[in-house]
């Protein structure tokens, strides 16, 4: 038995045996009920990011407050408990095995290699994916409608994106034919849908995989040595945490860059066009919120993000010396002037 949980016995015991001295054993048993109820259990949330912390600050920020808004209050009833690497990249078994010793009562993590490691160190603490990027295929659930274990939580579909991401950077810059593709590990399922889409518009895709920082200046002079004409990036855990870096070579090297988050185009990139991301994570916490009202993962289907959004930041064009199609800024939910 650990620490906390002697504690809490040893408590229980001793104010059990005062009331029972003050008002006698019948007493005690009619007021007892009304006593537990009125001990407010602090919940532990197990934060699980998908690399360094502080480039997703903004997006945790987002889901800890739509928590307060659903009535948890830190340091009142909810306690966050958070295992984030220490650079981008990193494994996450080590973390993910340090929540269950910590005997969090939900993990939520975010991107694919994360939620692995969280399904891979506990079968019974529930888990919300924040977001997963087709969570069947990598094993995490049954299906969408019944994920059938101790997963569940918000899923995004990048790949059935990537032909809208790839129309859209086509339309910004018509006359480029030869697009190159930044990705890093976990992202071949966004490969293959971009080589699909690419065959699709008729440019050719250069397939570039870079798997460390280090390594992203090269990839960005490769393609350039490839005369690539433009940049799409996948939307990975990696590539997020990096973004503000990849956006500065894109346009250090004038290649218009094209990502699948709001927050790409907010660090520099030319554009993004995907889901709101912090939107997603808002709705994390309302899984989190029914998982703590007793319903069981298993049973609590799969969602999708529920707002996506083209974004263009204007002060990328204008250093790459892009007229931005009209058509496009009607289309943008939002212009970064």
């Amino acid at each position: 038995m650990n620490t906390r949980r002697t504690l809490l016995t040893g408590f229980s015991a001793a104010l059990g045996a005062a009331l029972s001295a003050a008002f006698g054993a019948t007493a005690l048993t009619r007021a007892w009920p009304a006593l537990a109820q009125s001990v407010t259990k602090v919940w532990r949330v197990g934060i699980l990011p998908g690399g360094l912390m502080a480039p997703r600050k903004f997006q945790w920020d987002a889901f800890m407050q739509r928590m307060n808004e659903l009535g948890y209050v830190e340091g009142k009833n909810v306690q966050y408990v958070i295992r984030a690497p220490e650079k981008e990249g990193a494994p996450y078994d080590a973390l993910a095995a340090d929540l269950v010793r910590q005997e969090v009562d939900v993990i939520v993590a975010t991107a694919s290699a994360a939620i692995a490691a969280a399904k891979k160190a506990t079968q019974s603490i529930p888990i919300v994916m924040c977001p997963s990027s087709d969570p069947v295929a990598l094993g995490f659930v049954t299906s969408l409608r019944q994920p059938g274990g101790n997963i569940t939580g918000v899923n995004i579909q990048y790949e059935e994106s990537m032909g809208k991401r790839l129309q859209l950077l086509h339309e910004m810059t018509p006359k480029v034919s030869r697009i190159a593709f930044i990705h890093s590990p976990g992202g071949k399922p966004h490969l293959d849908a971009a080589v699909i889409a690419a065959r699709q518009l008729g440019v050719q895709l250069l397939d570039f995989h870079a798997g460390t920082a280090e390594a992203l200046p090269a990839a960005f002079e490769a393609a350039v040595k490839g005369r690539a004409g433009a940049v799409l990036v996948a939307s990975t855990g990696f590539t997020f945490g990096l973004r503000a870096q990849i956006s500065a070579l894109a346009l250090k090297h004038r290649l218009p860059s094209m990502f699948a988050l709001p927050a790409n185009a907010d660090a520099g990139g030319l554009m993004s066009y995907g889901p709101n991301d912090k939107e997603y994570y808002r709705q994390a916490a309302v899984f989190v919120d029914k998982i703590f009202k007793g319903r069981k993962p298993a049973d609590l289907p799969v969602e999708q993000p529920l707002k996506w959004e083209l974004v263009i930041n204007m002060k990328t064009a204008k250093a790459l010396g892009i007229t931005v199609p009209q058509l496009l800024v009607l289309q943008a939910e939002r212009i970064i002037e």
